[in-house]
Order: structure tokens, then sequence, then C-alpha cells
């Protein structure tokens, strides 16, 4: 390439680049200069909440569907004041199509459909937690067309919104109109009848091991894999566990058992299937026991039958191989823990004695020489 052809090159190239730098500082100022939207629109109603529940405070306003199924109409007044968007939102922002009256003739052909279709209605308030749902295994149920999939009503309701979490056993009754059999089992465990019975805070809740908005699928290996960190999140709080007597030693001894560095191993490695038990495997899932429990998987007499669903023809003396949650000690496994020190003392000892040796025999010949 000639020399002028090069200098018209490195011309073309600067300015394509200055052109691009233009174009990136004029963005950036734009979204500087932009005015930042609020999380909702003001609100300029068609009509005063007062107007609309001059009709619908009647129990008799319904629309028939057609489906033939009938659409109850009617807004209980009393709930509306009660729901902790009382005194923020109007009727019309939810109710954005209604401009007049009469209104709009309903397009949904049955009552699923029209709760369905408003499940972009939170969305313009609570758009952080719209996109979670995003990502939820409730969402996928509903984009494949299951219509019973929940939407956001579903759990925190249309009028009579309340605070999700008071109390907050009502989290995991919420969970229960869709998972009805789950939570009988869940209420009989010791996380559970804690929670039911005494109102304890530090027990989990439904949310807690399979998230809120962002619902995963609980049957993936993804899933899997998370849950000895999900289990973690409260057995390794010291401040929690010392409150119940609870060793925080489980976690720490669990990853550093064969289990625990298999695991550890298949999260690092691939993806798969994860054959590796993980806590759930012994400890059970929604129906886990107190450790001292007869009826604990993990009590001494039930665990030769915990361990026999994975290491086929596991005898009775199979599970005095596993220290368990223990850390070796006088009272728990004391020839481990002799074993444990002699290793402790010899190991330095011979390293020691290496290094000793090989500094003298270094001396030797410098002397020598």
């Amino acid at each position: 390439m000639n020399r002028p052809s090069l200098v018209l090159l490195q011309a073309g190239i600067v300015a394509t680049a200055a052109i691009a730098v233009s174009i990136g500082i004029a963005r950036l100022v734009f979204a500087v200069a932009a005015p930042q939207l609020p999380d909702t629109e003001p609100s300029t109603p068609a009509a005063s909440d007062a107007d609309c529940l001059n009709c619908h405070k009647s129990k008799d306003l319904k629309v028939k569907l057609t489906s033939g199924e009938v659409l109850s109409l009617y807004v209980d007044s009393d709930l509306i004041a009660s729901s902790v968007h009382a005194g923020r939102l109007y009727c019309t922002d939810c109710h954005r199509d209604v401009t007049g009256v009469p209104h709009p003739t309903l397009q949904a052909s049955t009552t699923r459909s029209y709760t369905a279709s408003q499940y972009d209605v939170c969305k313009r308030c609570h758009f952080s937690n719209y996109t979670k749902t995003m990502d939820s295994v409730h969402y996928q149920r509903l984009a494949e067309g299951d219509q019973s999939a929940p939407v956001c009503s579903d759990c925190h309701s249309a009028h009579n919104t309340t605070p999700p979490d008071v109390p907050r056993a009502v989290i995991s009754q919420t969970c229960a109109k869709c998972h009805a059999a789950i939570y009988d089992v869940y209420a009989k465990s010791i996380h559970g009848a804690a929670l039911l019975t005494q109102g304890n805070p530090d027990v989990p809740v439904c949310t807690n091991c399979h998230q809120v908005h962002n619902i995963q699928n609980p049957l993936t290996s993804e899933f899997r894999l998370q849950s000895v960190q999900v289990c973690s999140t409260c057995h390794s709080n010291k401040e929690m566990m010392d409150k119940y007597g609870t060793s925080t030693a489980v976690t720490s001894t669990y990853l550093r058992s064969f289990h625990g560095m298999s695991v550890f191993l298949r999260t690092e490695r691939s993806e798969g299937n994860v054959p590796e038990p993980v806590c759930t495997d012994c400890h059970g899932v929604h129906d886990i026991q107190a450790a001292t429990s007869p009826n604990s998987p993990v009590m001494k007499a039930n665990l030769t039958g915990t361990c026999a669903k994975c290491h086929t023809g596991a005898t009775p003396n199979f599970p005095d191989s596993w220290l368990g949650h223990y850390e070796p000690s006088i009272e728990h496994a004391p020839a481990v823990l002799a074993i444990r020190w002699f290793y402790r003392l010899l190991i330095p000892f011979i390293i020691g004695g290496l290094l000793v040796h090989i500094l003298l025999d270094l001396w030797r010949v410098i002397t020598n020489r």
C-alpha cells in the first residue's frame, strides 16, 4: 500500500473513532439529563373510589362470561380500607381500562383467564419483583398455557392486599392454597410445628428455601446442589444455633466428609444428575424431625435404613464408620481423636527432623571445604 493510501486509511479510522466517541458522549449526556420516571405515574382518576363503590358495593353485581361462569364484581370497602394500598392508589390505577360508564366489555372467557389477564397490573409499581417472576417456575407454567399457575393476586390478593409476612405463618399458609399436601407434611415437621404453634421467627418458611418471586424448579440438579447452601444459611449462624443448643459444625463436618467433598467437586466439575447425598437425603425435605425424635431418619435406630437407600445391603454396624456431624472428642470417637493428634505431632516432627538433617549436612559440607 502506497503512502497516500495509508494516510487516507488512517484518517478514516480516526474519523470513525471520533464519531463513535461523539455518539457515546451524546448518549451519556442524554441519560444524565433525561428526567427519571417515577415508579408509578401520577394518577388522574376518571372517578373517585367512592364513585366506584356506589355500584361495586352491591353483592349482586356480577357479569356472566362466555363460558357461562359468573364473575362477581363486588368489592368489600372494609377490605380496601385495610389494604396496604389504601390512600396510595385509586381504583383506576389498577383498572386503567375503565375510563367511564358503561365500562368496556370484558374479553375474558373464564374467571381464571380474567385473573391471569391482570398479571401485568402490578408491574407498574413493583417492576423489580415482577421481573423476578419471569424466571420463576410459576411463570414458566403460565407461559406454557397453564392458567392455574399462580399470579400476583393469588398470593397477595387483589383488593385486600396486606403485609405478606404478618403474621409470619401466613407465608406458608399462602403456599398451602396450591400445595396443601406438602403444607400438611411441613406443619408436622420440627420447623412447621415451631412456626405454627409457637410463632418462632427463626424457623424457615417456604420462601426461605424456595425464594419468593423467582421460585426455581426444586427437581433440577441445580436446586439440589444449592440445597446444602440453603440449609447452612441457618445452621451456620452461631448466634441462632446457640439459642437452641445446636452445633454449627454440621456444615463444616459435612463439607469435610466424603459426601460433602463429592458434592463440592460436582459443583466445580459439571452439572447433570447429582447422585451424591445432600442434607435432605438424610434429614428429609418438608418432614424434617429433631435428630432425637424416634421418627427421625438420622436417629440411631433408623440410621441403617437411611444409609441403605444409597448403600444397598448396609448392615447395622455400617453407620458406625461415620462420625456423623460430631468433631472427634473424648466423648465422641476418642480413638479417632488420638490418631489425629498422633499425626499432628508426628508429621511436624518428621518434617522438622528432615530440615535439621539437611541443615546439618549443609553445615558439614561448608566446614569441610
